[in-house]
């Protein structure tokens, strides 16, 4: 018999209200804001410190994955059902799909299989426009700044050659990366080169997932550093006074979502910024108001735990305060495969040897969530091509190592196929739990925290830097930014800045391209390598299998 689709699974499932849903919470329907039936925002005022400290957060995260991702997302959801049926009160917390890869190559962020939040096609498109608005508040930003250069009245000096702020659009579109714009004459603005990132890379992105109400946004907003004036004094939104309209368009997309998961338990998505080239995890407020309504709170963070995870726990839960209690690490046989040697067309053949080979990836990743001071819990991803040697051999290294690894079934059987898996969570964090240290002190220097960070996490010998991040260091110095943390753009596919070295790579030097500065956010980005902040699509892009019917029913979404 055909597999359904993991659409075609979620159009299956017939949704309960939200403020059945909301109930579960113990929140009253008069305090949600009603998107419809099936979706929900929740106020900032139901966060409850107290309840945040007490309660449980579960992290998961993964080994350096295949370009089709291991299943973080799959795991996530089905762990929550898994810890719902064995009796624990879960929600998860999970970051908001963007437009890219939901036409590019990769697919929505809703889970998959049995293991999906829903309404699965208003999620992985424009949801409850939270996206809309970080764009608009981004572009706003940028209109501000031309409007200003052209002005004659009320121009801040602002010089043209460094303007650091980007236009956004939330499509994979390499044409808008270098662009230039006021051509056309006097009344069009001043010519400039300028470009584009998508959405989930703007500042205004990285703000949202950092503010923790809506007058610290404001601040954070007023923070962005934009360029230099003509006699070289550093320009910021609050010199445009931007911060208060651009928090306007803001004001619905700080409150959080509420949805449900297909066993109907609650799940909160909010925020979506990329791992690889931003912070990679949903918002403090969201995570926050998982864990002041839940006892226990699952959440992910994107890409392998060399990105999403390490920027979990150095920027987020040092910022917001935030103690995980476990990550759980997801691993695929055919990730384990491919980090072994395997082509692309061997992922799917079951190869213990390439599996036994691959196995150091996972193995280093084991090794940096403990430097966190915490303890993993291995979740292998089942797939229908692991053979049962290939899965035992896995559990049995891990056991060596002191990790429980247990199969994680959700993607086929739902909350039925994670309980083993939650029981194995519960017993880390009910018997092992210590308080997480950060690998990092925010008041060291910027390279001591590069450097740790490329070390300790990547494995690198050496970090270089070009000559266009040394003058960015010098920049960041006389701004007064060394205290901020870091947030690393590097490659997914490689520990390293080099997407071919799979496995654990050693002995490699990683290249510091430029620094960037999200002073909004309070972190500084360094570029490794090649990485852009605006993807291009693929040859054969996924909008090319998408059909709608009459009836505005969805074929072909992932």
């Amino acid at each position: 018999m055909a597999h359904l689709s993991d659409i075609e699974i979620a159009q299956s499932k017939t949704l309960i209200h939200i403020k059945k849903i909301a109930q579960k919470l113990k929140v009253d329907e008069d305090d949600i804001e009603m998107y419809g039936k099936y979706k929900a925002k929740l106020p900032l005022s139901l966060i409850d410190d107290e309840k945040v400290k007490k309660n449980n957060l579960v992290l998961v995260t993964a080994l350096t994955p295949t370009p089709a991702g291991e299943g973080k997302t799959t795991v996530s959801i089905g762990l929550t059902e898994g810890l719902n049926k064995i009796g624990k009160q879960a929600t998860v917390v999970l970051r908001e799909p963007s437009l890219g890869p939901v036409f590019g190559i990769k697919g929505g962020a809703a889970g998959g299989g049995y293991s999906q939040v829903v309404p699965m096609e208003d999620i992985n498109l424009h949801f409850t426009g939270d996206f809309n608005a970080v764009e608009k508040a981004n572009n706003l930003l940028s209109a501000l700044i031309d409007n200003n250069i052209q002005s004659k009245t009320n121009n801040l000096n602002i010089d043209p050659r460094t303007i650091l702020w980007k236009r956004v659009i939330d499509m994979n579109d390499r044409a808008l990366r270098d662009i230039t714009i006021g051509l056309g004459g006097t009344m069009n603005g001043v010519p400039r080169q300028d470009g584009f990132n998508i959405t989930p890379a703007s500042e205004v992105m990285a703000i949202l997932c950092m503010a923790s109400d809506l007058e610290n946004l404001k601040k954070r907003l007023g923070d962005i550093f934009i360029g230099f004036t003509f006699d070289n004094k550093p320009i910021f939104a609050r010199d445009l006074k931007a911060e208060n309209a651009m928090a306007i368009l803001l004001k619905d997309a700080i409150k959080p979502n509420l949805v449900q998961t297909l066993e109907e338990n609650p799940a909160i998505i909010h925020g979506g910024p990329f791992a690889n080239i931003a912070q990679g995890t949903n918002t403090i407020i969201a995570t926050k108001m998982g864990l002041s309504l839940s006892n226990y709170v699952v959440t992910e963070a994107g890409f392998g735990a060399d990105l999403g995870a390490e920027k979990f726990l150095n920027i987020k839960s040092t910022f917001a305060k935030l103690n995980p209690k476990c990550v759980v690490l997801v691993a695929t046989i055919r990730a384990l495969r491919h980090h072994g040697g395997a082509k692309p067309e061997e992922y799917n053949i079951p190869d213990l040897e390439k599996v036994s080979k691959g196995f150091i990836n996972l193995e280093k990743h084991i090794e940096n969530i403990r430097k966190f001071n915490i303890e993993p819990v291995v979740a292998i991803n089942s797939f229908i091509s692991d053979s049962k040697e290939e899965a035992d051999f896995v559990i049995e290294k891990c056991a060596k190592l002191g990790v429980e690894a247990v199969l994680s079934e959700g993607w086929g059987n739902g909350g039925k196929g994670t309980k083993s898996l939650a029981t194995a969570v519960v017993n880390v964090v009910e018997n092992k739990a210590t308080h997480y240290k950060s690998l990092y002190d925010w008041k060291s220097p910027i390279k001591d925290k590069i450097e740790i960070i490329a070390k300790e996490i990547y494995g690198a010998k050496n970090v270089e830097y070009s000559k266009k991040a040394q003058l960015n260091l010098r920049r960041i110095s006389r701004l007064g930014f060394d205290d901020f943390a870091i947030c690393m753009a590097k490659t997914q596919k490689s520990f390293s800045d080099n997407a071919s070295l799979i496995g654990r790579p050693e002995g490699f030097t990683v290249t510091v391209r430029e620094i960037e500065i999200a002073s909004g956010a309070q972190f500084v980005i360094p570029i490794l390598g090649k990485m852009m902040r605006m993807p291009g699509l693929p040859s054969i892009p996924a909008s090319e299998n998408m059909t709608i019917d009459n009836n505005g029913v969805i074929s072909g979404l992932s």
